[in-house]
This record gives structure tokens, C-alpha cells and sequence, in this order.
């Protein structure tokens, strides 16, 4: 049997993610939306490029989930996205209902795959998927952090001259105004970052971060989704090629950051199992004093969730 990603709503993050995928070769891929014709024209117009692009991968797109079948991966991108003004938060209800819907499908089409989450509010959004569908905690994992992350080092990378690859950062907490980005753990090329940039400096780059879905937003009137479809294709790859890459990620912690049992940005390694590991930072007062403001967030969210579902 091919191997399948099947990724739900062929809107702009869909559709992009589906064709960075295609033209890596990671699997065949099903485009799925409610809107007849959407995700099968944009499914044939990404097929249509092979030749161009040199990649082989079956793409179909379709409103019916039956094929979809069998997926290894699932990424859910259906939802409501952000308008300017709109918070994160502000999608929360309408969007519960609609990743519940869709995780009940999985249930039904896709037992056993891993789930990746893409829309807002996030960390609730996964935590829905998680609860609804029944999953191990390992196997639903949000994508934010893996975005967070590119921009955080983009923006360093631009800043003291380097290549982004180069820049190697974490960031913890919710998806949002709240994350926390780490500059003490966050290196150039083994340089620390503090020894290559001020403290205001730093702290300059971390506020754009943070904002970054908003600067987006305010500039394109939508959400941004280049960057959030690479995020995507990243991690379904960790996964497929069991590359056990370390990249932050919405993942469920327990006893890990004393989180007491949500999904919350963190580190982890990615394999073919999904979330093989958190990996625990030894945090600094100050750094645990931001994540557990942001972990209070995510707790909150995830209480009105409760209510919702």
C-alpha cells in the first residue's frame, strides 16, 4: 500500500502545503474540502506540475472522505481563518465545532494516523482533536512552534547577517502573543545568540515574533500560510522518514514542565510514532515565570472547550 497524507481544507495553507509535499516526493496525497471543485482544481493544477517539478506522487482532490482512507497523516487546516482585528481566540467557537466534525471522520476513515493541527486558536484546537478523536497523545501534535520557530530565526538570521539555517532557537508556550521564545538556548552556529546581539536587540526580535501572525495578517488581510504550509511539510516528513528531528511543536505534557496534562508549544523529537520525546529544558525563574503564563492561557482555552464540545 502507497503511502497517503491526507490534508483537510484546500484553502490557501492546504493547498500550499499539498504542493510543497508533492514536489518533496514525501507520499501520495488526497486535498480534501467541503466546497465542490475546490480541493479537485487545486489537487490537478499541483498534479499538472510534476513534469515541471520532477516529483511522481499521486495527488487527488475530493469532497469525499472515503478517500482518504488508510492515511498515514492527517493535517487539518479547515477552519476559520484570522482577519485583521481578530484575535487567535476569537475563532475558538466556530472552530471547535468545525475540528470536531473533522475528527470524527478521522475516527472513521483514518484510525491510525498521526494528526497535525494547523488552525486557531492552536493549542485548543489541538487539544480538541486530541479529546475527540481518542488518540494516543503522542499521535496529535499542533503545528505552531515549528512556524514560530522559522520566523523567530529569520528575523535573527536578517539581522546579524547569517543564513537562517544557520540560526538554531527555541521557543516554548501557546501559539500567540504569549509564546515564549528562548534566547539563552538559542545559538548560530554553536555561537550563543547573547553573544552576538544585545539584550534590546534580542528582546526587539522577540516582540516581532511574537506579533508575527499579526504583521502578516495586517499586511494581507488573511493569515499567512507559505510559512505555515512549510511548517507542515517539515513535520509530516519527520514523521514519514522517521528523521527524529528536534523542533518545537504543540505537544501534550503531563508531568513535563509540571503542565498537569495539556497541549502546550514545547520541544520534542518527531518520529514515525509521532511525539517520541519532550525534551526538557532546565528553565530559569524568569523563563518559568512566561511559560506558565502562557501554559494559564492554554489551560483557560482548553476549559472553554470543554464547555463547547
Amino acid at each position: 500500500m502507497r503511502t497517503k497524507i491526507t490534508i483537510v481544507g484546500a484553502g490557501n495553507v492546504g493547498a500550499t502545503a499539498a504542493h510543497i509535499a508533492a514536489a518533496g516526493n514525501l507520499a501520495d496525497i488526497v486535498l480534501l474540502d467541503i466546497v465542490e471543485g475546490l480541493a479537485e482544481g487545486k489537487a490537478l493544477d499541483i498534479a499538472q506540475a510534476a513534469p515541471l517539478q520532477s516529483f511522481n506522487c499521486r495527488i487527488a482532490g475530493t469532497t469525499n472522505w472515503a478517500t482518504t482512507a488508510e492515511s498515514s497523516i492527517v493535517v487539518i487546516t479547515s477552519g476559520l481563518p484570522r482577519k485583521p482585528g481578530m484575535s487567535r481566540d476569537d475563532l475558538l467557537a466556530k472552530n471547535v465545532q468545525i475540528v470536531k466534525s473533522v475528527s470524527e471522520k478521522i475516527i472513521q476513515y483514518c484510525p491510525q494516523s498521526i494528526v497535525i493541527v494547523v488552525c486557531n486558536p492552536l493549542d485548543a484546537m489541538t487539544y480538541t482533536t486530541a479529546k475527540v478523536t481518542g488518540f494516543a497523545k503522542s499521535r496529535v501534535i499542533g503545528m505552531a512552534g515549528a512556524l514560530d520557530a522559522a520566523r523567530f530565526s529569520y528575523f535573527l538570521a536578517t539581522e546579524i547577517g547569517v543564513s537562517p539555517e544557520d540560526v538554531n532557537c527555541v521557543l516554548m508556550g501557546g501559539h500567540g502573543d504569549d509564546m515564549v521564545p528562548l534566547p539563552r538556548f538559542t545559538s548560530v552556529s554553536g555561537t550563543p545568540l547573547t553573544e552576538l546581539l544585545s539584550k534590546a536587540k534580542i528582546a526587539q526580535i522577540v516582540e516581532r515574533t511574537r506579533k508575527g501572525g499579526t504583521e502578516v495578517v495586517n499586511l494581507l488581510g488573511q493569515s499567512a500560510y507559505y510559512a505555515p504550509a512549510a511548517g507542515v511539510a517539515k513535520m509530516a516528513e519527520a514523521v514519514l522518514k522517521d528523521n527524529k528531528i528536534t523542533i518545537p511543536c504543540c505537544a501534550y505534557c503531563n508531568n513535563e514542565y509540571n503542565a498537569g496534562g495539556y497541549f502546550i508549544g514545547v520541544p520534542v523529537v518527531l518520529g514515525k510514532n509521532g511525539v517520541e520525546k519532550i525534551v526538557e529544558l532546565d528553565l530559569n525563574k524568569s523563563e518559568k515565570a512566561l511559560f506558565e503564563k502562557s501554559l494559564g492561557h492554554v489551560k483557560e482555552l482548553a476549559a472553554k472547550v470543554d464547555k463547547l464540545l
